[in-house]
């Protein structure tokens, strides 16, 4: 109880602060009242990773009885996660901000909406009451809208929050009618009155409640088709504020559904086949539509949903170990899962915040307008590709380490599978070496187009690399992926509490995990590094053989073709043109050209909008029609004063007539039960 006493009172202390502060102060206040407050609830989080749960009780409110608090392996794992990167956050914003240093009043917003965000997210990984799990969601919900839309005098900007936040709310319904009718079936709105409903009634209950649950938290993790509000507010939020929404904001709908998973009784199998049937199709799908993206930080917020199914594939292999009682399967599976939330979190919010540094320079996040970066911000081209390696899952990185381990289950499962099971084995493994695959020709294409080449304006010329301070928080962040590449078995174990949670059993030993192959994993990761090393030690080699030679920096060699246009350079359309091709029927791929009027044109201009097939259909043709249906009602606001007064007495008359109806009728009805 103390604890928490401390931890509100830090929030509410500093929101009081930064009202009176100045423009910098504001941002020392925020995120010094974020790092405090994480490193309070990061002593609980570790305590409970060591197994000292953490629980206490809230007095709450008549209407929803008292609210425990408890802090299990598994809020602690997510707990963690989240104050790393709202830390590596704060400080990267905190100088990311100074270009808005003349706007008080959005800075003001901004640090109190970022401390609400943080202790927004905290409280749902620790709360186990209904409502006031619902609270704190709409607090974090609201907040993060606030963040989102710091540059709101942009249309678009305003727009995208606008979207995310009726997204979120629709979110919000689905949660609300899930923890009511557990509490009009049990009287409670506690966690435990879920356990004890869905216990009491068929697995087919169980199931269908938890698919009320997952909905809500699908859309905030953005699986597809709930993913729509995902590419929107993402590029219109500040960099900072992009890193944190697809490191943790969204990962706090994962929280929800593993959540569920632990409390409700449900076929396990059932609900496994239908979270990885919708991961699968995230994945690939968010993947395809980020190749096609010109738009830099659209292309991370298409790779967000991709990573959200490779999370949903590793949670449905778990389920269905569960449910076929193939306890290797279920921690593989889970460990993935667990273990790539973290992972996409750091190489996520390191790519998000290395395309901040670029667009502090150039303020455009158009990739066809950049390129040759990488000799004028070395540091931050590095730090990207870094990112850019990991998310594609290459050793000796984190993410290969946590996709290993979903492959692994997904091969374990071929010990006990059926025909069917077999099918969709396949059809899981070609999904993710698809999203794989697909992952590598998008980075390949960013990092290329982005930082290599010729720089294709002469304004860009004269920009630099960005601060130290503003460059540290990435350093951190990319020592943490090294270092889970590196020494994965360290990570795997701390994972052993939150996984046994699903399996129920006692602490698993990693020497017995042979099917996982987990000492195959550390020796690639080594391996892998051994060659890395090999090649810096014969750069090395070679700087110091040239060391006293002079050195000539001449144009990209363009394959022999004399030029010093760069306009002939790979754009990001050129360099995937061919993967357009195959897959134009499946997605919607606009083109726009100038017509050619002149004998002799000095210049043709042409350009590819790409667009959601899925958002076409389900939200802007629902959408087309509601419009429709409510344009036929128009003719009722017609600017006639004598119709809008008709208007008052018509409702007038209603408000005296309808009861006095109602009255008569039930007084006959009731005659007529008599007779």
């Amino acid at each position: 109880m103390a604890l928490i006493s401390v931890f509100l009172i830090i929030v509410f202390i500093a929101i009081g602060a930064i009202l009176f502060a100045g423009t910098k102060g504001k941002g020392i206040i925020a995120l010094v009242a974020v790092i405090t407050n994480a490193l309070l609830s990061s002593f609980v989080a570790a305590q409970a990773l060591m197994g000292h749960t953490f629980e206490t009780v809230l007095t709450g409110a008549t209407s929803f009885g008292q609210v425990p608090v408890s802090v299990d392996a598994l809020s602690a794992w997510f707990i963690l996660t989240i104050n790393f990167t709202m830390i590596t956050g704060g400080i990267y914003g905190f100088h990311y901000m100074r270009q808005y240093i003349n706007q008080k009043n959005n800075i003001t917003l901004h640090c109190i909406a970022f401390i609400l965000t943080h202790a927004g997210l905290i409280s749902i990984c620790g709360v186990q009451n209904g409502m006031a799990f619902l609270l704190c969601w709409e607090i974090m919900a609201v907040s993060a809208f606030v963040l989102v839309i710091f540059e709101h005098y942009k249309e678009d900007t305003l727009k995208a929050g606008i979207n995310y936040l009726v997204q979120s709310h629709i979110s919000i319904v689905f949660l609300m009618l899930a923890f009511i009718f557990v509490a009009y079936k049990t009287g409670s709105y506690q966690f435990s009155a879920i356990t004890a409903f869905s216990s009491s009634q068929t697995l087919l209950a169980g199931t269908v409640l938890f698919l009320c649950f997952f909905i809500g938290f699908a859309i905030k993790a953005g699986f597809v088709p709930f993913h729509t509000w995902l590419p929107y507010a993402h590029p219109a939020a500040p960099s900072h504020v992009s890193g944190m929404m697809s490191g943790v904001i969204i990962k706090i709908g994962i929280y929800g559904i593993l959540r569920m998973l632990l409390l409700i009784k449900a076929d396990y199998t059932s609900i496994g086949f239908i979270i990885l049937f919708v991961s699968l199709i995230s994945g690939v799908y968010g993947v395809m539509l980020a190749i096609i993206q010109h738009n830099l930080k659209r292309l991370l917020a298409y790779h967000s949903i991709e990573n959200i199914g490779i999370i949903g594939i590793g949670i449905g292999i778990g389920c269905l170990g569960i449910g076929e009682a193939n306890k290797w399967m279920a921690i593989l599976g889970f460990s993935g899962a667990l273990l790539h939330t973290l992972n996409h979190s750091l190489f996520k919010s390191l790519l998000f915040f290395s395309t901040g540094n670029i667009y502090q320079k150039i303020h455009s996040m158009n990739i066809e307008r950049m390129g040759g970066f990488v000799k004028k911000m070395p540091q931050t081209a590095f730090l990207f590709l870094l990112a850019a390696l990991a998310i594609c899952g290459l050793p000796p990185l984190n993410g290969f380490v946590s996709e290993f381990l979903i492959y692994g289950g997904i091969y374990n499962w071929l010990f006990s599978a059926g025909l069917v099971s077999l099918i969709v084995i396949i059809f899981a493994i070609l999904g993710l070496v698809m999203i794989g695959g697909l992952a590598l020709l998008c980075f390949t294409k960013a990092f290329g187009i982005v930082f290599l080449g010729n720089m294709r304006h002469k304004e860009h010329k004269h920009i630099k690399e960005v601060t130290f301070w503003q460059l540290f928080p990435l350093y951190l962040i990319g020592t943490l992926i090294v270092l889970i590449g590196l020494f994965p078995t360290l990570f795997i174990t701390i994972l052993q509490q939150p996984v046994r949670l699903f399996i129920q059993e006692g602490v698993f030993n990693l020497n017995l995990i042979k099917v996982g192959a987990i000492d195959s994993l550390f020796d690639i990761n080594w391996y892998s590094a051994g060659f890395l090393v090999l090649i810096l030690i014969i750069y090395g080699l070679r700087k110091l053989a040239t060391k006293n030679r002079d050195v000539e920096v001449q144009p990209t060699w363009g394959c022999a073709y004399e030029t010093t246009d760069t306009k002939l350079q790979y754009t990001a359309n050129s360099f995937v043109r061919s993967y357009t091709k195959l897959v134009k029927p499946v997605l919607d791929i606009g083109k726009k050209e100038i017509e050619i009027t002149e004998v002799f044109p000095s210049s043709k201009h042409y350009e590819t909008h790409p667009y959601d097939k899925i958002e076409r259909i389900f939200i802007d043709k629902p959408l087309l029609w509601i419009k429709t249906a409510i344009d036929r009602f128009a003719f009722l606001q017609n600017g006639n004063l004598q119709i809008y007064i008709l208007y008052g007495i018509l409702f007038i008359g209603a408000v005296i007539v309808v009861p006095l109806l109602i009255e008569k009728i039930t007084v006959f009805l009731n005659f007529l039960n008599h007779i």
